[in-house]
């Protein structure tokens, strides 16, 4: 399925506004992409394994989530932004053993109440992140607010299109547009690429369509089935998504989620990794 690059969108192309939050430094690039992990891809995994395992996989970037398992030390407990600070200065420490840069949080809630919104911003700072990934689009007021106070992107997330649930709207990057086009220019998409595949359109095209807002994206290819495989070996064209973001000038982080061979997903995730390298050597 094509969609139509609105007037709106290349409008927005040509806008060339400055985002102006800390970039993620040129250390983290993988032929220019700051590649690295979605921690859900090691979801059966604590936060300090996750962190091992993009190492070991080759990324250079992780993002977290909401949920994670903090550690066999600790049953019960997770890592997200309700973390004590000896808790981040663990998973810091470790970061900083591995060589990886923690760069994203989501996709996680955030609410219209400032004062719980202000929670997740104020350990996104603890963390040093470049952004916060969510799909709370009705909290989008008080999420401007605080974007321009603490200087940290947000990407809204779209998941697959329900035929269900007409009310769903995130699947469609015109609607997205919509919705933060008049915004601070820090607030744009967290593009997954797999679940705009999943919902029949072309990835390519969304990505044109969000131009200049696109704040990270999530990678993943998919066969015939929506199954998740590596790189290059799926339905969707992942070189010409990688050349679309390359054309962008995209400074955004890349995480690759693999929702697949959740055990043992490390071999894959590096062939992933390996096909970025590659196509960049190109």
């Amino acid at each position: 399925m094509k969609i139509q690059l609105l007037p709106l969108a290349a409008a927005l192309c040509c806008a060339g506004f400055t985002l102006t939050a800390t970039p993620i430094p040129d250390a983290c690039l993988t032929s220019g992409i700051a590649l690295g992990c979605q921690a859900y891809t090691f979801k059966e995994f604590s936060v300090f394994e996750a962190i091992d395992k993009t190492a070991a996989a080759g990324g250079k970037v992780i993002e977290f989530y909401p949920g994670q398992s903090y550690g066999p030390d600790q049953p019960g407990v997770h890592f997200d932004h309700n973390a004590t600070d000896e808790m981040i200065a663990a998973v810091k420490a470790r970061l900083e053993k591995d060589g990886i840069r923690a760069v994203n949080y989501g996709v996680v809630d955030i609410p219209k109440n400032e004062a719980g919104a202000r929670k997740i911003f104020e350990f996104a700072k603890k963390m040093e992140l470049y952004a916060i990934t969510t799909e709370s689009v009705g909290s989008i007021d008080t999420i401007e607010k605080l974007v321009k106070e603490y200087d940290i992107r947000v990407g809204f997330h779209d998941h697959p299109r329900l035929p269900k649930n007409a009310g769903y709207k995130m699947w469609d990057p015109n609607y997205l547009l919509s919705v933060v086009k008049d915004r601070d220019a820090r607030i744009g998409s967290c593009a997954d690429v797999g679940h705009w595949f999943h919902s029949g359109l072309d990835p390519v095209d969304c990505l044109k369509i969000l131009q200049g807002r696109i704040i990270s994206t999530h990678l993943k290819d998919e066969n015939a089935t929506f199954a998740v495989v590596p790189f290059g070996t799926g339905k969707m064209d992942m070189a010409a998504i990688l050349d679309e973001l390359k054309r962008q000038n995209f400074v955004g982080n890349a995480s690759i989620e693999y929702e697949n061979n959740w055990m043992d997903s490390v071999p894959d995730v590096a062939q992933c990794v390996g096909f970025v390298r590659g196509h960049g050597a190109k």
